[in-house]
């Protein structure tokens, strides 16, 4: 008989979590080579598409979860994996899909800097209000007695010191900082899929006996983020190309910094850990499928 998926652990040794910690560091590190500290100032200069943005990152997009468990109804433990997913920031290769879907680059990378930075204190904070509002998700929370605290400590070591001094290489070694992240961007990315894939490959038993209870919901929970960013642009009037932005921004999330968060604070949950490590791996495919429709689609409506 299977074992509920709200009783099981997956293995993750002392080892492992310093190896994603410092795989995440790494991307994040990448990223900021790109971000100046002039995109801040970009962000007086035309607010609205990047307050837009915010909202869809830090309001809309956990409301959507609430609502979409609400309906669904997963396992506790599932429920708690879709809670993290939506309280990380923006996936950090949001700015790669940005670019390939033709959409709005700087726009993408003042998001980028700014969910970074206020995912100190958001990440945390959305993931400990949010997860309260569904009563199974409340039960589990009090359980593991999470500080917040901690959880910003963590955020801060993983992406806000990397940020920090990644914009500062930018600002007085722009041209250094360039070459730096093109070799460490795709390279950092690449390493940490493939240790996702074998540390999960340890737990294969685990896996393939439950993985079912999270496909399902990460396709649906994922196209409805990029839909939501999308209309949401849209109902505030932004151009095509800030839409196709938002979609990315908001449906593209920082799911190796959540799974990290369980592996050092919920033990390696199992629904929680099955849902944000596939996360992690099926918005890359999604991602990359939707920058290129959106690519093709813009070159067929160029005039000839």
């Amino acid at each position: 008989m299977a074992q509920n998926i709200d009783d099981i652990q997956i293995n993750f040794d002392s080892e492992s979590l310093w190896f994603v910690n410092l795989t995440l560091s790494l991307i994040m590190f990448g990223v900021a080579l790109d971000i100046k500290i002039s995109d801040f100032t970009n962000l007086l200069k035309s607010p609205k598409p990047v307050i837009t943005g915010i909202i869809s990152q830090f309001f809309l997009i956990p409301l959507v979860t609430l609502i979409l468990i609400y309906i669904i109804k997963p396992f506790p433990s599932i429920a708690l994996g879709m809670f993290m997913v939506a309280a990380c920031p923006g996936g950090n290769i949001s700015n790669f899909f940005t670019k390939l879907s033709k959409g709005n680059a700087a726009l993408s990378v003042s998001l980028t800097a700014f969910a970074s930075f206020a995912s100190l204190i958001m990440t945390p904070l959305n993931f400990a209000v949010w997860g309260n509002f569904y009563e199974p998700t409340a039960i589990l929370l009090k359980k593991v007695q999470l500080d917040p605290l901690e959880v910003a400590n963590m955020v801060i070591i993983i992406l806000g010191i990397p940020l920090v001094i990644g914009m500062l290489i930018n600002h007085y070694y722009p041209k250094f900082a360039g070459q730096l992240s093109k070799i460490l961007k795709p390279v950092s990315i690449l390493i940490f899929l493939g240790f996702i894939v074998g540390a999960f490959s340890k737990n294969l038993d685990v896996f393939l006996e439950h993985i079912h209870y999270v496909i399902y919901l990460v396709i649906i929970h994922n196209v409805v983020l990029f839909f939501v960013g999308f209309y949401f642009a849209k109902i505030n009037r932004l151009s095509y190309i800030d839409q196709k932005t938002l979609s990315i921004e908001t449906g593209i999330q920082n799911a190796g910094l959540g799974l990290l968060l369980v592996f050092s604070f919920f033990n390696g949950l199992g629904g929680m850990a099955l849902l944000v490590a596939f996360w992690a791996i099926w918005d890359i495919f999604s991602g990359m499928a939707l920058s290129f429709f959106w690519a093709k689609k813009t070159k067929k409506q160029k005039p000839a």
